[in-house]
């Protein structure tokens, strides 16, 4: 199977788009670059087709490597048949490869390799033709300075022979159905950890059983965690003796001695190389499978939170509340700049609270702050209680931010290269006060699997995780595009095209010479070729340009075409900008060509309709119950407002202003049947919960969303 149709028989997408797709990611183009601006030749596919086509693109790729080393392998070992390469050749997936390839791998020292060796491999055959009844008399030609017995030739046969059974495909086909199909999954506590309190969490899997097929990707996840951590012990189990009665209905063929020695085989083979392998390997894919859910659910969540609603460009007061070690303050310019920095005493033991409320006050004048930003962790709900209580001048916006990830960041190169002066305590509350103004600014300079909106984040392939939320961030990016005057170079490196080293050379390249005033400018960056320019412009915004396009997603490859626009209506294209009456009775057919069509043509339209808007909420302001400060505070059937903080694929959890956090069921999520959470609640949704039940112990609360 070729490349284009392996893809269509994954994705079953038109095979003229995925021809395209394919062509323009040869061509190094990126997947933003290609569904924002080259919708002619892929048929107008979206990014998630885009991105599909990758991923088979390179499943396919790694299938490929593999087969060229197989048949290297094979071809080297002089074993390399026309009906073995073209067997190889056909396969289209890894799992069938490695069967094909097992016969003939390498092994390690084996229990068969060793009586192989000891001539005994004449004997197997003998047995396996079944056509002999006097086995002993026959096994005993085979004794030799290597084996001793009768007993010893026949037992290394059987090795012999339980090897072969192993690498016979349909045999292992057929047990995989049966795990597949039938397969349970069961657990045991180690008896000397399941008093530690740290196994606690993972009590309900002391004494545990269930159909592995049903066994949902949070709990599998929960499981592997507790079994690495040595908590539990993990079997795969299935009917073992309908397995062995299905492996001898398919080799024994006779009544004879014969069939008494391969039935000892099949046994040998099944509980020593049959079963194990396959468990692992059906729990090996179980895990990949888990593991795709729960990086899915995880790149929900966290697109959820880098689109989440931004300020603005605001004059901001940060702070990062503490007790003992008081509540850092810092104070932003409305580009994010750090202004002045101080630490408060409010809260015990110090308890200066006045002395504190006045400095806020005094700040905020002194700064012509017009929000502020307070994290949500230690001290958090009486801190914001204290500022609620100051009397400003001025009306000012209060809002509780997230601090998810704030202390890696304070700590990071990035954090260090922007603030060399400033300890972590400075940096973090500056990445507070940021959050406010731009959650997807700041969010991209941490790790994103630090942000905490995903479980097992850690239990799950980490490469595969990687790449994932490297490609929601780029995708968030590109949608949101990028102010280059003011944007960070982590910011800009997720820009199609650029990277990190070219991100690097921008800001360098605007501290040496100022604000680029046009997109022609970002071509005089050192190293920024034509591609580059290509893949990323059309995501570089520049404000107060004096081409207004060079503020919108209109990539520079279709000025030409706005300009004709304008000239065709007898207006200027700043007066074509926002004329929504004009633009919407445009003949786009007019201006089709070879390169552009209608779907480019009305994303052109849309974008002058409204230049540069950007396509998130605007914050709001929060506040939670005030006499809720403890878990101890929460009584059944209370009615509490709360932030949405974490979405899983069993429900979601829910901020009610405490240090632990509430969790909906999806059971609990709405009157209808839920089959996908995000389809009913959003990512930082400002929502109002019953509480249903409080284990103080367990430190866990029950919620409801659907109590009307």
């Amino acid at each position: 199977m070729q490349l284009i149709q392996f893809i269509k028989s994954k994705t079953n997408l038109p095979e003229k788009g995925i021809q395209n797709t394919v062509d323009l990611l040869n061509e190094d183009c990126t997947v933003p670059f290609i569904s924002r601006y080259r919708k002619e030749r892929t048929g107008n596919l979206d990014e998630v087709q885009i991105a599909d086509i990758v991923k088979f693109k390179d499943h396919f790729e790694t299938i490929e490597k593999r087969k060229i080393a197989v048949l290297k392998a094979l071809e080297e070992q002089d074993v390399l048949t026309s009906e073995i390469k073209q067997k190889i050749e056909s396969i289209d997936n890894l799992t069938t490869l490695e069967d094909v390839y097992l016969p003939f791998k390498k092994k390690r020292k084996t229990k068969a390799e060793t009586a192989r060796k000891n001539g005994l491999e004449p004997l197997a055959k003998i047995i396996m033709s079944q056509k002999a009844n006097d086995v002993k008399s026959i096994a005993y030609k085979y004794i030799n300075s290597e084996v001793a017995s009768v007993e010893d030739t026949l037992e290394g046969a059987k090795y012999i022979i339980a090897e072969w059974i192993n690498e016979r495909t349909d045999i292992r086909n057929n047990i995989r159905w049966q795990l597949e199909k039938f397969a349970a999954i069961t657990t045991k506590g180690v008896r000397a950890k399941i008093g530690d309190e740290k196994a606690q969490k993972f009590r309900d899997y002391f004494d545990w059983s269930e159909a592995l097929n049903r066994c949902p990707s949070h709990r599998l996840l929960a499981i592997l965690r507790a079994e690495k951590e040595g908590l539990i012990r993990v079997k795969i189990e299935i009917d073992n003796d309908r397995a062995l009665e299905k492996i001898e209905n398919r080799i024994i063929k006779s009544n004879n001695e014969c069939s008494e020695q391969i039935a000892l085989a099949i046994q040998d083979s099944y509980k020593r190389l049959l079963l194990p392998a396959l468990s692992n390997e059906i729990l090996t894919k179980k895990k990949e499978k888990a593991d795709d859910i729960a990086i899915d659910v995880f790149a929900k969540n966290l697109k959820q939170l880098l689109l989440g609603a931004p300020l603005g460009e605001k004059r901001i007061l940060g702070i990062d509340p503490g007790f003992r070690s008081g509540c850092k303050v810092v104070c932003l310019n409305a580009h994010g700049g750090l202004e002045h920095n101080e630490t408060i005493y409010p809260h015990v033991p110090q308890n200066k609270s006045l002395e504190a409320m006045k400095k806020i006050n005094f700040l905020v004048d002194a700064h012509k702050i017009e929000a502020i930003a307070i994290g949500n962790g230690t001290a958090s709900r009486e801190t914001e209680q204290l500022i609620r209580k100051i009397r400003f001048n001025k009306d000012i916006q209060i809002f509780v931010v997230s601090e998810a990830g704030a202390s890696i960041y304070s700590a990071s190169k990035i954090a260090r290269e922007e603030f060399p002066n400033y300890d972590v305590t400075v940096r973090g509350a500056v990445s507070i006060g940021r959050r406010l103004a731009d959650p997807l600014a700041e969010l991209v300079k941490i790790d994103a699997k630090s942000i905490g909106v995903g479980q097992y984040q850690h239990d799950v392939d980490q490469s595969k995780l990687k790449n994932t939320l490297d490609t929601v961030v780029e995708s968030c990016v590109n949608t949101i595009g990028v102010n280059i005057n003011t944007a960070s170079k982590s910011l800009l490196s997720y820009v199609s095209g650029i990277g990190p080293k070219l991100a690097e050379n921008i800001v360098e390249y605007r501290n040496t010479n100022g604000a680029f005033l046009s997109r022609n400018d970002i071509k005089k960056v050192p190293r920024l070729g034509v591609k580059a320019f290509e893949q990323g412009a059309g995501f570089l915004r520049i404000k107060e340009a004096k081409n207004p396009l060079d503020n919108s997603a209109v990539h520079p490859e279709s000025y030409a075409v706005v300009s004709k626009m304008a000239k065709d209506e007898v207006t200027s294209v700043i007066e074509l900008i926002g004329n929504k009456t004009l633009l919407q009775r445009l003949d786009l057919q007019k201006y089709c060509s070879s390169t552009i069509g209608i779907p480019t043509l009305k994303d052109i339209i849309k974008e002058l309709e409204k230049p540069g808007a950007d396509p998130r909420e605007t914050a709001k302001v929060f506040t939670f119950n005030k006499d809720i400060r403890t878990i101890s505070d929460l009584r059944e059937g209370q009615l509490l407002p709360g932030i949405i903080n974490n979405i899983t694929n069993f429900g979601c959890f829910v901020d009610v202003g405490i240090k632990e956090s509430g969790l909906v069921h999806v059971s609990n999520l709405s009157d209808k049947f839920v089959t996908d959470v995000n389809e009913i609640v959003n990512l930082h949704q400002q929502v109002i919960v019953k509480v249903l039940e409080v284990d103080v112990a367990r430190k866990r609360i029950q919620l409801s969303m659907n109590y009307k």
